[in-house]
């Protein structure tokens, strides 16, 4: 340790967790509140990790730093199947998948593909959503998001069939390693369920992408696959092709899916928040196909999508694994330790965030953001290791909530406090259903 480190403080976790274990969330909730933005230890009995919140902590780890905290162990390693050598990855394929991919993402080359986006997604919610019919809402948010991406990154190298096979299979692929992520000490030979199910996901989602690789080989295209295959031409690379594109693939569909998934719950308990989201969009789109025109006059809704984005940041969890020994925020932290950062709990922060608890669309008013530390809102990570689908995401989101909401009004059926479940990212809990009732 260093000589002008401190010991951290350790918080015992476990008892948390069964106290919470319909809700583990709220144990991880508890220990953030505890360690009011200090460096803590969480007693998991054999597995120690650390906790960081503070903003000026998490940009040490993700920026500063960042070299040293690596994506391994605890969350990383059980989805290894799944992300590969990939843009979600390490190192040095790390940096050469950033290389290839970071230009396909850029703000100019999404907004031109967002005319198409949005006409993808109003012909969708056009011909999928039933008026009157409960569905589920996880399920029937990835039904509008996922065939929009997936023409976006395969084009019309993927049948229907097989897009119909990939929704399901990722969607096991994220939620059945929830038991390994508040369970990372057990090994791997020792079977949990979920193991099983996973396994056959990643089959599927391979039977689906090999072939459409060999298939951009072959026919040109300006779809992510066909620019991936280019790309790496000289490396006779199916496997990093594949890497790359259920990775981004893969979480583009379930950043935005997964938010979508809160925006009707929300709406619901905030009855004045919804009525000025419905009014804007009466006004701005009225009874026209929602299009990019529409996007820069919809400010309140950029605005509610920002604090979604605040209290239901997709991807909760995201641990590191320390190279060297360091420093944070003061307290010695060894090498080869698991360190997580969580925008959940720094997104809840007193000292940053007026009445954290409170939803509250017009803390991002143009101009509030200059007074925030900029370390305090990272709903897609932070520095060198910062989402590429940010720009993509943008987009999407106004024109799907907007592209419902010109048509439909929403009902959620509750029967039960909406509380988040445990998945790879913070998903709405099982069984939420809602109708969509015409304006």
């Amino acid at each position: 340790m260093a000589d002008n480190a401190t010991a951290p403080r350790t918080v015992p976790f476990l008892g948390r967790l069964g106290r919470h274990h319909r809700v583990p969330v709220h144990a991880l909730e508890e220990a953030g509140a505890e360690a009011g933005g200090r460096v803590i230890r969480l007693d998991m009995g054999p597995f120690r990790p650390y906790l960081v919140t503070h903003p000026d902590h998490v940009e040490h780890v993700l920026t500063v730093r960042q070299p040293n905290y690596v994506r391994a162990g605890m969350f990383w390693d059980p989805l290894a199947p799944l992300l590969g050598e990939s843009i979600l990855s390490d190192g040095e394929n790390w940096a050469d998948s950033r290389r290839i991919l970071q230009p396909l993402f850029t703000a100019r080359h999404v907004n031109a593909m967002a005319e198409n986006m949005a006409r993808i997604m109003d012909e969708l919610i056009e011909t999928t959503v039933v008026p009157g019919r409960p569905f589920d809402v996880t399920e029937g948010m990835g039904a509008l998001v996922h065939p929009v991406i997936v023409r976006l990154f395969f084009g019309a190298k993927i049948s229907m069939a097989d897009i119909d096979r990939l929704a399901p299979a990722y969607d096991v692929a994220v939620t059945a390693k929830a038991l390994r992520l508040v369970l990372p000490f057990v090994p791997h030979q020792v079977p949990l369920p979920g193991d099983r199910a996973f396994r056959r996901a990643i089959r599927t989602i391979d039977e689906v992408v090999y072939p459409c690789i060999a298939r951009a080989r072959h026919e040109e295209g300006d779809d992510v696959i066909s620019r991936l295959v280019r790309a790496r031409a000289d490396d006779g690379g199916d496997r990093r092709i594949r890497d790359d594109l259920v990775a981004m693939h893969g979480a583009s569909t379930e950043t935005t899916s997964t938010a979508m998934s809160w925006v009707w719950p929300t709406l619901q308990a905030h009855p004045e928040i919804a009525a000025k989201v419905y009014e804007e969009v009466d006004r701005v789109v009225g009874d026209e196909p929602v299009g990019i025109a529409h996007l820069p006059h919809l400010r309140y809704l950029k605005m509610f999508v920002s604090e979604l984005l605040r209290v239901y940041p997709p991807g909760w969890l995201l641990p590191r694994r320390t190279v060297e020994a360091d420093v944070v925020g003061g307290v010695g932290v060894e090498a080869g330790s698991t360190v997580i950062l969580s925008p959940y709990l720094t997104h809840r922060l007193p000292e940053f965030w007026d009445r954290p608890a409170t939803f509250d669309p017009g803390r991002f008013a143009p101009g509030g953001d200059a007074r925030r530390h900029r370390y305090a809102y990272w709903p897609f990570a932070a520095g060198p290791h910062v989402c590429l689908g940010q720009h993509l995401f943008a987009l999407k989101a106004p024109l799907l909530i907007a592209g419902i909401l010109r048509r439909y009004r929403p009902h959620v059926h509750l029967d039960r406090p909406i509380v988040p479940r445990l998945a790879s990212t913070l998903r709405p809990p099982h069984g939420l259903t809602m109708t969509l009732e015409k304006r």
